[in-house]
């Protein structure tokens, strides 16, 4: 029973830390805008393809986690800090508001030039940007079986088919919501972000702390004195 309740731990664990970071309702105006001029079954062929994307991209970071980890020599108290770090400017970004929509405003003219737009930007770096994908190579110290790993892609899938419903209804949700209520949402969504990333410090800050080699150092020298 307790392994059930853990996979589906697992499952709502990864949508709600995605879910805000990939945020849909306010990536649907910059969809709509590099996709202008699309007819809608190119709109909607191009979105299918960036959300098999970027479940392809957070996948990938998620199984070959463990490996560059490894590789790079890194301990999984530090991929927090510093992936807690990198979640917590995001969101800190969203919650006072772009600077300048100078650079957004480019990238969104280069994407309409592009005859496909599925991989990049939409895919990446919009939907799987580095603070998502940060957090997927961060589960991988949460699976310990491989029914774990089933649980965390089972909760990729779900994130990608929300994303895929909810920016498929763009040009509904853009004129309910209106711009004022997208920029609201957003700052609602930074502060969760915030609070996630800031989670991810402690979390990290506490695994070093209690690491037994760091407490049997403490001890011995203790002991010494």
């Amino acid at each position: 029973m307790s392994n059930v309740s853990h996979f589906w731990e697992l499952i709502l664990g990864t949508v709600v830390a995605l879910l805000p970071l990939i945020n849909p309702l306010t990536a649907a105006p910059t969809f709509l805008a590099i996709t202008e001029g699309d007819t809608r079954e190119r709109r909607l062929q191009q979105l299918r393809m960036a959300c098999l994307y970027m479940v392809g991209i957070l996948v990938s970071f998620l199984i070959g986690g463990t490996f560059i980890m490894g590789f790079f020599g890194l301990s999984i108290p530090g991929l927090r800090i510093a992936g807690g770090l990198l979640v917590a400017g995001i969101g800190s970004a969203m919650l006072m508001g772009p600077a300048t929509g100078g650079a957004d405003a480019q990238a969104q003219q280069e994407a309409r030039a592009k005859r496909d737009v599925s991989f990049s930007p939409l895919a990446m770096p919009m939907l799987s940007g580095p603070g998502s994908i940060a957090v997927t190579i961060g589960f991988t110290s949460l699976a310990t079986h491989w029914l774990d790993y089933v649980a965390i892609i089972l909760g990729i899938v779900t994130v990608a088919v929300i994303t895929y419903v909810t920016l498929r209804l763009a040009e509904r949700i853009v004129r309910v919501i209106g711009a004022n209520g997208m920029n609201a949402l957003s700052k609602v969504m930074g502060f969760l972000i915030l609070c996630i990333g800031i989670q991810f410090v402690v979390n990290g800050i506490l695994g070093i702390a209690t690491d037994p080699a760091l407490i049997r150092l403490i001890r011995d020298a203790a002991v010494a004195r």
